[in-house]
């Protein structure tokens, strides 16, 4: 008797890929057979008002090349999610835990999991992490670095 493989599917713009995606995207493949994940176009995220520092096509090739995903699609709006799941025969919809009521409409066709990030890191996070490092003047950062390495020389 031949077993059908489970599927799943998760959405995101994956922008500035760091361990939270990574770990989002493991245990996803720790649910099912095939990860199926859509990246959200540049177009959709302007649409939602989010602005990303990487480029759709250089996300896509990113998320395409980690080893628990077995197929990339593009978001390219919000009402493809019953089409896709639809379309791929998907057995379980997951998300991140904020999002957590928004999409149990999709219950209807699939089990919807909320799941747990990994605490401490965001891509909204490192953007202001990095918004407030380039905003420091140069010259400050040249003589924070200076001081931090004749630190360093003094702990040897």
């Amino acid at each position: 008797m031949i077993t059908r493989q489970k599927r799943i599917i998760t959405y995101g713009t994956f922008d500035m890929f760091h361990i939270g995606h990574l770990n989002l995207l493991k245990r996803l493949k720790s649910m099912a057979d095939t990860v199926i994940v859509a990246v959200s176009t540049d177009e959709f995220n302007l649409g939602k008002n989010k602005k990303t520092i990487i480029p759709f096509e250089q996300r896509i090739k990113i998320v395409e090349c980690i080893k628990y995903v077995d197929m990339v699609i593009p978001e390219k709006s919000w009402e493809q999610k019953v089409e896709d799941i639809k379309k791929y025969d998907v057995d379980i919809f997951a998300i991140g835990k904020d999002w957590e009521g928004k999409f149990d409409f999709l219950k209807e066709y699939c089990e919807v999991v909320y799941l747990d990030r990994t605490s401490g890191i965001s891509s909204t996070k490192l953007k202001k992490s990095l918004k407030t490092l380039l905003s420091i003047p140069h010259d400050e950062l040249l003589k924070a670095f200076d001081i931090l390495e004749t630190l360093r020389k003094d702990l040897e």
